[in-house]
């Protein structure tokens, strides 16, 4: 079955004037335009192609990557405004509209919001909406402290800022655990913090605990050879400080350092860190 909105795999059946004809094993064929088929093809060779509705309505493949996918989250510019909602730039030729029902609130020409791609079941086309928490589900979560995670934020709240995990649960990342700066629209791994008892998720940019140790060096490590081996931070600097070079709060800098010195990789002075490795 040839999916609407998402990647499909399938074969290419024959050569027309205007494309190549691909189908799926159940028979099913779409157009991939000729200005879409690559000069290597061979008939009878699988091809992943992007399917989805052309200008007039018809199912068409292409090469081309989409910014969204059907089902998933992106971060998108509007191209213009219409009579009935806002069209957006989603990578392909054909804008992705977004009706005015399904705006939390007007988009404007030039912005960029977050959206979620789903089919409308009355059109039996692809659409976008800004409402993007009603196709959030917390509800069953497998996941578990420390787990890496993709997120996507989308909205700042008085404590922090909120995000979309896994593309498909909703969590928070408190600013209290920022360290690296961000903004709506920012995509990022995340590792989890807490799974509370309402199945609220707690969200932090760096690891936690033991597994925090070896990313933590690493980051140390890396910015010591990138400013000749040494880092004007110790004990005593500012957790200001610390995250403005390092985008590490100042227990996790603290660790880290213990690592890399128990390693002997470093030397701990009283101006700063000095690397000790050649």
């Amino acid at each position: 079955m040839i999916e609407l909105g998402n990647y499909n795999t399938l074969t290419i059946l024959r050569g027309t004037s205007v494309g190549l004809f691909l189908g799926d094993d159940e028979g099913t064929e779409i157009l991939l335009p000729n200005k879409y088929v690559p000069e290597d093809f061979k008939i009878d060779a699988k091809l992943e192609v992007f399917c989805y509705l052309d200008h007039e309505e018809r199912p068409v493949a292409t090469t081309l990557q989409p910014k969204i996918v059907r089902n998933g989250f992106a971060y998108l510019e509007v191209v213009e405004v219409g009579e009935f909602g806002a069209f957006l730039d989603w990578g392909l030729e054909k804008q992705l509209f977004v009706p005015f029902r399904e705006q939390t609130q007007r988009m404007e020409a030039g912005k960029k919001y977050v959206v979620h791609c789903y089919m409308d079941e009355e059109s039996m086309r692809l659409a976008a909406s800004s409402k993007v928490e009603k196709f959030l589900s917390n509800a069953t979560i497998e996941l578990e402290v420390n787990d890496e995670v993709h997120l996507l934020v989308y909205r700042k709240t008085p404590l922090g800022w909120e995000v979309i995990v896994e593309n498909k649960h909703k969590g928070l990342i408190f600013d209290s655990d920022i360290y690296k700066p961000i903004h709506i629209g920012s995509t990022l791994k995340g590792y989890i913090k807490k799974v509370r008892d309402d199945n609220k998720i707690d969200i932090s940019q760096q690891p936690i605990g033991a597994k925090m140790l070896e990313p933590t060096a690493k980051i140390i490590l890396d910015k010591l050879h990138e400013n000749k081996g040494f880092l004007p931070l110790h004990d005593k600097s500012s957790p200001d400080a610390i995250t403005q070079v390092l985008h590490l709060s100042k227990k996790a800098f603290k660790k880290g350092v213990g690592i890399l010195y128990r390693q002997r990789k470093i030397d701990i002075r009283p101006d700063g860190i000095y690397l000790t490795e050649k």
